[in-house]
């Protein structure tokens, strides 16, 4: 009786999916092999284990027939157990990111297989316990992944398939083939090591067998089929090659995968017919003006009417331009002769609505509130300007400018305050950005825009405090009275009697320059203490 239980094919099985079952995968279903010390007198009925490849979501379910054995994977993904009759050796490795470290042919008694006689895909398992169930396979290839971190998978493929998908290995069965020629009834072993990440590597060999590559590639997302792409490169796997391309290209990338990609096509040669339309998408590929792109912008800003979104707009290409960019290492650079083109514009259309309120009749009392929109929507213009002249350090001419404009300087004296002031405002701008150090000009020309605005500000700055749009009023007395004190002492007097005259009689309606005036009365009798000493000296 006893012999006749060890001849049984049913009872072998039986003890195959009981040792299977041993790993406490959580994953890996319970087999309805019965208990040998219960065994039935008749064997169990010859079916699949419940644990089959194509009952799984994995991808490795579209193999097919002919290639898997449904015993060998029980899960996706997991480490299955192989024969242990002869286990791999080290071998050298190569320094390459996906290094091949030999190929040897070895061969195995091919064993009955009562059940069936498919092809599996497995993978290693260190337990010895578990790799009597995968003995009685006649696989006719192990493919050996080994990791730069000890990790290691074992492969059972069909060779015809590799052959077919991938011109490295094919060149690697044919050597294989070549060192062991009589190996009909055995199975060879190609060997992978010092991968960087060995389940990408599985993943590539999975996708040979896959029936439908663009659906196989979602499942992965991005990221992981750029992956894939890098491997397929490496062992010339030309279609999936191509499908990762068709498939990266027609989705969306976040940030960090345009980046990973970017790095694969700086390590990577691909066919220009495929990659054409991932380049495209990755930079341009013909010859491309910034600066011409960068001017196109501002205008189409300054020539905005809707009052939000334009300020959202210059926030958007005032953080582009800058310095620091978050977007480029190199900031964009500006056509300076083309951006004052569009000052100059922006002036000529202040002078133009100054112009139209004088015509109407209406200068010296209140403006109809779309000019005075029109007005305030060119100073924000001028001053959005005169920051990116500054980010750029070309804004020495935009003083001279400012310093010219005689015929705004009458019509300044002329308007309602309500209007009027909107000047005072890029003034300010102009103060501010030469007494904080953010703007460096010759001192005639700081002296020609203090003499021609100064007198202006002092009206103005009343309704500036009333109507400030952001402009910090403290700062705005500081840079003032600094601007003031980088002039020669002699022009530096006049204007400090004109403020005293004026805050005397308006008081908080004038800007308070007392710290200022305090530097310069100190300087001045500093010199004339120190000349008088000379005198008497000699």
């Amino acid at each position: 009786m006893a012999d006749a239980r060890r001849r049984s094919p049913g009872l072998r099985r039986a003890l195959c999916c009981t040792f299977a079952a041993s790993t406490q995968s959580p994953d890996r279903p319970r087999h309805d092999c019965p208990h040998p010390r219960r065994r039935p007198s008749k064997p169990p009925p010859k079916t699949p284990c419940p644990g089959s490849l194509h009952s799984s979501p994995s991808p490795t379910s579209r193999l097919g027939l002919g290639i898997i054995d449904r015993r060998r994977i029980l899960s996706p993904g997991r480490v299955s157990p192989i024969d242990s009759d002869a286990p791999l050796g080290p071998l050298p490795e190569i320094s390459d990111s996906v290094s091949i470290a030999s190929v040897v042919a070895e061969s195995e008694p091919e064993r009955p297989d009562p059940v069936s006689k498919d092809r599996s895909l497995a993978s290693e398992n260190p337990d010895a316990e578990n790799r009597g169930c995968f003995g009685e396979s006649g696989s006719e290839l192990k493919l050996s992944l080994k990791g730069k971190d000890g990790r290691c998978l074992v492969l059972e493929l069909e060779p015809g398939i590799l052959s077919e998908s991938s011109a490295l290995l094919a060149a690697m069965l044919s050597k294989s083939a070549r060192q062991v020629p009589d190996a009909s009834g055995d199975s060879c072993k190609i060997e992978f090591s010092g991968l960087e990440n060995v389940d990408v590597f599985k993943e590539t060999i999975e996708l040979m067998y896959a029936k439908d590559a663009a659906r196989w590639l979602i499942k992965g997302g991005v990221s992981r089929a750029i992956d894939i792409l890098e491997v397929s490169s490496t062992i010339m796997f030309d279609r999936g090659m191509k499908s990762c391309l068709r498939y990266i290209e027609a989705v969306p990338w976040s940030e960090n995968e345009e980046e990973k990609l970017k790095s694969l096509f700086a390590r990577c040669k691909f066919d220009e017919a495929i990659s054409e339309d991932m380049l495209a998408r990755l930079g341009p590929q013909g010859q491309n003006n910034p600066e011409d792109l960068a001017v196109h912008l501002i205008q189409s800003i300054t020539n905005g009417t809707n009052t939000k979104a334009r300020k959202e707009m210059q926030s958007l290409v005032s953080g582009l331009l800058s310095k620091s960019s978050v977007y480029q290492k190199d900031p964009a650079g500006v056509d300076k002769e083309r951006l004052y083109d569009t000052c100059h514009s922006c002036l000529n259309s202040l002078v133009h609505l100054f112009e139209e309120a004088s015509d109407r009749g209406i200068v010296g009392r209140m403006e109809t509130k779309p000019l005075i929109e029109r007005v305030s929507k060119q100073v924000e213009n001028l001053n959005w300007l005169l920051e990116i002249l500054m980010e750029k350090e070309m804004a020495e001419d935009f003083v001279h400018m400012w310093a010219n404009q005689e015929e705004l300087i009458k019509m300044h004296g002329r308007a309602s305050p309500m209007m009027r002031y909107e000047l005072s405002r890029i003034s300010a701008s102009v103060f501010i950005a030469l007494g904080r150090r953010k703007l460096q000009c010759h001192g005639d020309e700081r002296f020609a825009v203090l003499r021609a605005w100064f007198e202006p500000m002092l009206w103005d700055f009343g309704w500036l405090q009333r109507c400030s749009k952001g402009l910090d009023m403290r700062t705005l007395e500081e840079s003032l009275g600094q601007a003031l004190l980088t002039l020669p002492l002699k022009q530096q007097q006049s204007f400090f009697e004109e403020w005293f005259r004026c805050f005397a009689e308006h008081g908080t309606g004038c800007p308070n320059l007392s710290k200022a005036f305090q530097v310069w009365w100190r300087r001045l009798f500093w010199r004339s203490q120190k000349h008088a000493d000379e005198f008497f000296n000699t």
